[in-house]
């Protein structure tokens, strides 16, 4: 189980604590980061690793736990930070992230950060990969569940069909794949570099069970993945998110795909991400 199950309102509280962290922590990388992307997947995460996945730090090497892979591994830094808040690695270590033999650096390495399952970085290989650990975890006759996020503009490569073609044969109702679809991607809108969209009708297509959220809405996360549909199908969830959610300068401004706060930025996005 879920060593924290918070509430829906504990759980905004939560990312909003993320949120600054991931401010502070893009600020002071010397290498930059993926401000934007980082921020849209907040509620994702945090409904993740705090109330919903099976696993625990303590517990990174239990063969019944459930498997979570961050296919999108350019928004490292926020997922560093959820990891952080989880307990996975000391807090200290987020001002480290990118420097020289940092344990954190710029896309997921398992083997340099606990709580990572898979290094990913070239983009549309983290769904392949998740979908041959729900069919192991098939024939094992496991009960843990396998969860992927992926970017909407990975969704252009087409390893990421090929395994979904994979999953809905051989029925893996084990997997959920969690669409952040933020409509931006590097340089511009999605729609306007590879269209992808009709993506529910897509998915159907393919064989998957699909349901919609709104993804920076914390409820609306945690409504859509734990009473998504059991049908003996794999689950696609496309969460409707905004790219650099929660900071009124940065949201939906495609510069900020690799763009990091510096100077009076830094004090105007935490004053946004205030509780107060």
């Amino acid at each position: 189980m879920n060593p924290f199950t918070l509430s829906v309102k504990e759980l905004e509280t939560k990312a909003r604590a993320i949120r600054r962290r991931i401010i502070r922590l893009n600020a002071d990388s010397p290498a930059g980061g993926h401000t934007g992307a980082d921020l849209s997947q907040v509620e994702i995460l945090t409904a993740l690793y705090f109330r919903i996945l099976n696993c625990a730090p303590d517990r990174t090497a239990d063969p019944s736990r459930d498997i979570y892979i961050q296919s999108k591994g350019h928004a490292v830094g926020g997922y560093y930070c959820v990891l952080a808040e989880a307990g996975y690695f000391p807090l200290e270590w987020l001002p480290t992230y990118q420097h020289s033999d940092s344990h954190l650096p710029g896309h997921p390495v398992k083997h340099k950060t606990p709580g990572i399952e898979l290094n990913t970085g070239a983009l549309g290989h983290g769904l392949p990969v998740a979908v041959g650990i729900a069919l192991a975890a098939k024939k094992d006759k496991s009960n843990r569940t396998v969860y992927v996020v992926t970017g909407d503009g990975e969704l252009a490569e087409g390893s990421n069909w090929e395994a979904a073609l994979v999953a809905a044969h051989y029925g893996l109702d084990n997997l959920v794949i969690i669409n952040d679809k933020n409509k931006l991607q590097l340089a511009g809108a999605t729609r306007d570099i590879m269209n992808t969209d009709p993506l529910p009708e897509k998915w159907s297509a393919f064989g998957m069970e699909v349901t919609q959220c709104a993804g920076n809405d914390m409820a609306s996360v945690v409504e859509a993945i734990e009473n998504r549909p059991r049908t003996g199908k794999p689950n696609v969830i496309i969460a409707n998110t905004e790219k650099g959610y929660g900071v009124s300068f940065i949201q939906g401004k495609p510069e900020w795909h690799h763009r990091v706060p510096k100077g009076e930025e830094i004090e105007k996005a935490l004053e946004e991400l205030s509780d107060e």
